[in-house]
């Protein structure tokens, strides 16, 4: 034992030592309170008012529907039912907070020692630590996005702190218990109730409640009808928090941990997906009858029928799909710490972390790679899944995996990626239309004493990427204009742009068609012979120089009849013709389709197809062709109800024919039918016939210049249907790519499924 001057020797050497460290840290201290507080005055202009949780105002949802009942969207509360905070069950109130803030009805709206936890991870290098607090997780659900940056979390911050200074502490949880999401679109714990247990939140048991509070952390992970091994585990870490806690007794924790839970799972998977049509449906309402119609139970009928909708929505995403595996591999979407000392549970729960503000997809699944090499990958699905990648499922990103494989494109540990199954990747439209809204009730295995575990990894999935073109597919009853599907690009979440009514593109050869017909009206016929080969006109390609058009195959074939040229899709002979009827004549007769003259060009490129157009004008110009020659005007809205069944809107009932009504002949739609046709039997788009094996089938493949815009328009006598694919930044599509390469698959597997069972039709 040293004697006391010995003590005091040492204690000055020590605290003369000490002191340097002791003042950088206090230094160091100053100055990020100094930048926290700078940033937080720079922020603090950028806060969006509290209206929203100030005023909160629970609403019956805004429905949309499809013709045959198929629910598309609701709006304002999404499988949400208000309960007030006086009827919360008192053990889900305990479970919640047991799990997600402990120290709620203490601290201001940040707890500072979860904030120390999360610093010290953070500056230790673990894994991310979650901080924030109830009111914080309130502020981000109404206010701020789910992605994490500094900025966020600063914001995120403040606003918790304003929340506290307005509302009370219940007035803060009842909002937080309403309004977060709980997976299977379930938002609160109201609408979770039924969603998982199909009863009221008052009649949860302690089990039940403990699942359900155990959701908020991560949906996707606990999502008892996709992983009930991962909901147990997260109900079992509830339990125990609220045992640590105080919150319930041994004998309450040992009876929850036995009771069996009974989930409902849908029979089927997905949902409809017909976002770009419910989102113009809540628009219309809004515009008609004021914001007020997200709490009014308000019901629109669409047009849409559920298995063309689904069928639509299938083969475009196949489409864009398979041309996106012809592009090169871009490399991760992200990257995330994974730190290398863990493994099993912790980096089973490290990952489902990282993955959090990740969107999952139901083709393009989330996974984060556990482990790379050349010949195989290790990857984490969202929800807990892990799966392994080898051989072909890994050829398209072996550029990532190379041992010098720049930043951008490797694949390493923490790598966030898509992935879908194997057998998906071809074949995306090949399953029938989900049954909808439906559920069983099932038993999970719920020993009591049941871990959840990592399985063996599941094989049979490859490497997938987030399309960069986008494309549109609609199609309609060319008697009554009634749409029966409309997709408006590959995903309404990361594109909300609806590319069916607002993307103006040149159509390309698809509106050769409109030219011939305006020949046919002036004697042209069938078979009469035009020259294919090289023509020079004067100031049609711009300043004063001679334009020189080609042929998309590059060839010249001399006289050609006017079918087998729109059947082989030759320019030249389309200019000739063009020639012959004057363009302004032309430009005229193709306002009968409802083309807007001011979008088309005064020139010969007109033939061409350098106008502008919509899918959906389009659609309307292809079913005067299909019904005989009458305009038909596009509806997609059927009805609109209110709470109550009233009618508030209805769309005209469809017109009979009327000859006297027609904007061209039927004699002069019935030439042109014929042409169009041929175009499927034998020319550009003889695959349709072929692979459908149907012969009633019309239409015509689109190409423009550089192959920047795709398309394919055609119809069955009772259905048009119009196909675009593009880039939103207009550029090529590759040196290679078609109309009839890519934009005509789709129309294939649409058709195949939209005219299933429908009998073969001789003529149009």
């Amino acid at each position: 034992m040293l004697a006391p001057a010995a003590t005091a020797r040492i204690a000055p050497r020590w605290h003369q030592r000490a002191r340097p460290w002791l003042w950088s840290a206090l230094g160091l201290a100053g100055v990020a309170a100094l930048s926290l507080g700078l940033a937080a005055v720079w922020v603090y202009p950028d806060l969006p008012p509290l209206d929203r949780v100030t005023d909160y105002q629970p609403r019956q949802p805004l429905q949309v529907v499809s013709a045959d009942g198929v629910e598309l969207a609701q709006f304002g509360a999404e499988r949400r039912q208000f309960v007030p905070i006086a009827s919360t069950p008192a053990l889900l109130k305990a479970a919640v907070l047991a799990v997600e803030d402990t120290r709620f009805y203490q601290h201001p709206g940040i707890d500072p020692k979860s904030v120390a936890r999360a610093l010290f991870a953070a500056l230790t290098g673990g894994v991310r630590q979650g901080a924030s607090t109830i009111t914080q997780q309130v502020a981000r659900t109404f206010f701020l996005t789910p992605r994490f940056t500094p900025e966020r979390k600063l914001k995120e911050a403040l606003l918790a702190l304003q929340i506290e200074q307005r509302l009370t502490k219940d007035q803060i949880f009842e909002l937080y218990l309403n309004q977060i999401y709980l997976g299977q679109r379930a938002y609160g714990f109201g609408a979770a109730a039924q969603t998982y247990f199909g009863k009221p939140m008052a009649e949860l048991t302690l089990a039940e409640a403990a699942l359900l509070a155990g959701l908020p952390q991560n949906p996707q992970y606990a999502n008892p009808v996709v992983n009930f091994a991962r909901a147990q585990q997260r109900q079992r870490i509830v339990l125990k928090r609220m045992l640590d806690i105080g919150a319930i007794t041994q004998t309450e924790w040992t009876s929850a941990r036995a009771q069996p839970l009974r989930i409902r799972t849908p029979l089927a998977g997905g949902e409809l997906h017909a976002e770009y049509v419910a989102e113009m449906a809540r628009k219309m309402v809004v515009e008609r009858y004021g914001s007020e119609v997200y709490s009014q139970g308000i019901r629109v009928v669409t047009s849409l029928r559920a298995t063309d909708q689904a069928a639509a929505w299938a083969a475009l995403r196949r489409g864009l799909l398979d041309h996106q595996r012809k592009q090169p591999w871009r490399g991760p979407e992200d990257q995330e710490n994974l730190p290398a000392g863990l493994s099993g549970p912790e980096l089973d729960r490290a990952s489902a972390r990282a993955l959090r503000e990740h969107r999952d997809d139901e083709t393009l699944r989330l996974a984060i790679v556990i482990e790379a090499s050349p010949r195989a990958v290790l990857a984490q699905l969202a929800t807990g899944q892990l799966i392994k990648l080898s051989g072909e499922g890994l050829r398209w990103a072996q550029s990532g995996l190379a041992a010098k494989a720049s930043g951008e494109l490797a694949l390493k540990r923490g790598s966030v990626i898509r992935v879908m199954r194997t057998e998906r990747a071809g074949a995306v439209g090949s399953a029938g239309y989900p049954v909808p809204s439906n559920f069983a009730v099932s038993a999970p295995n719920t020993t009591p004493n049941a871990a959840p575990s990592i399985t063996t990894p599941e094989t049979g999935w490859s490497i997938a990427q987030w399309p960069e073109a986008e494309a549109a597919l609609v199609a309609l009853d060319p008697v009554t204009g009634r749409v029966r599907a409309w997709v408006g690009g590959f995903d309404f979440n990361r594109q909300p742009f609806d590319h069916v009514n607002r993307a103006w593109r040149q159509p390309g050869s698809s509106f050769k068609p409109f030219i011939y017909s305006a020949a046919l009206e002036q004697g042209v016929m069938p078979g009469t012979l035009v020259m294919d080969a090289p023509l020079s006109a004067p100031g049609e390609g711009g300043e004063g120089g001679r334009w020189q058009p080609q042929n998309s195959d590059g060839r010249y074939d001399g006289p050609l009849t006017l079918r087998q040229a729109l059947a082989k899709s030759k320019n030249l002979v389309s200019i000739r013709v063009l020639q012959q009827i004057g363009v302004k004549s032309a430009q005229l007769w193709a306002t009968r389709f409802g083309f807007e003259a001011a979008r088309l060009p005064e020139d010969l490129t007109l033939a061409l197809g350098t106008g502008s157009t919509t899918p959906l004008q389009m659609a309307q110009a292809y079913a005067v062709l299909a019904n005989g020659g009458q305009r038909i005007t596009p509806v997609v809205i059927e009805r609109i109800t209110d709470a109550r069944g009233t009618v508030l809107f209805e769309a005209p009932a469809p017109l009979a024919f009327d000859p006297t009504q027609a904007v061209i002949s039927p004699r002069n739609a019935y030439i042109t039918n014929s042409l169009l046709n041929e175009v499927t039997r034998s020319g550009t788009a003889a695959k349709a016939q072929a692979q459908l094996g149907r012969s009633d089938l019309y239409g015509k493949t689109g190409t423009t210049n550089d192959a920047v815009d795709a398309w394919f328009a055609g119809f069955q006598p009772g259905l048009v249907a119009i196909v675009w694919m593009g880039y939103d930044q207009p550029r090529s599509l590759g040196e290679s790519e078609s109309g009839g390469g890519l934009a005509l698959p789709i129309w294939i597997n649409y058709m195949r499924r939209a005219l299933a069972g429908v009998p073969v039709r001789s003529e149009p």
